[in-house]
């Protein structure tokens, strides 16, 4: 299948000196400012901010309403829901000008951001971690945990596809959608298959 240039509608402002891969979209009133980089296949929502420096991967979904400071990079596959919060100092003050102290956030390969969670900066979110809607997340997520509320905390571990997973006796589990097997190792999960 041939790959198509962007696909941008006309109340987006897409600033020089940004890349935005082929076959992505950007819709109503977002605006994507000078040097971001936008991978192929991505979808950037409605009233969506990308600043200047901000990486997304391939077939990034950013929903409606959410701004990705400078700091922030994503892997291929991340998902992030509407109206989630991203930060980017970790004192934030009107009067101080930190420009010159961003503080990186780094969301790896295939993570889900629900809804209206705040990310505060200088954290990473492992691959395939799920966030739940809401979560405060405020230290490092490990791959494939769940965790959810204010402050966030892992109630669980989740498979690439999203699902619980439930460890056995022997610590392994299933996941119920793709049958790809998962075993807990010293707190961390393992892809057997």
């Amino acid at each position: 299948m041939e790959s198509k240039p962007p696909q941008i509608h006309p109340t987006a402002v897409i600033d020089n000196g940004c890349r935005i891969g082929n076959d992505t979209k950007i819709w109503h009133f977002s605006h994507i400012m000078p040097n971001a980089v936008i991978g192929e296949r991505c979808n950037i929502g409605q009233n969506c901010v990308i600043s200047p420096e901000v990486t997304l991967g391939v077939n990034v979904k950013v929903q409606n309403n959410v701004s990705l400071y400078t700091g922030v990079h994503c892997e291929d596959d991340v998902f992030i829901g509407p109206s989630a919060v991203f930060t980017n100092i970790l004192n934030p003050r009107s009067a101080v000008v930190r420009r010159d102290q961003y503080v990186a956030t780094n969301i790896r390969k295939g993570a889900s951001i629900g809804a209206n969670a705040t990310i505060v900066c200088g954290i990473e979110i492992g691959r395939y971690a799920l966030i739940g809607a809401g979560a405060v997340v405020t230290k490092d997520v490990p791959a494939y945990a769940l965790v959810v509320g204010n402050p966030a905390k892992q109630i669980g571990w989740v498979s690439a596809y999203g699902h619980r997973l439930h460890f056995d006796d022997n610590h392994e589990a299933t996941c119920l959608e793709s049958g790809e097997r998962y075993r807990l190792e010293m707190g961390e999960v393992v892809v057997l298959d």
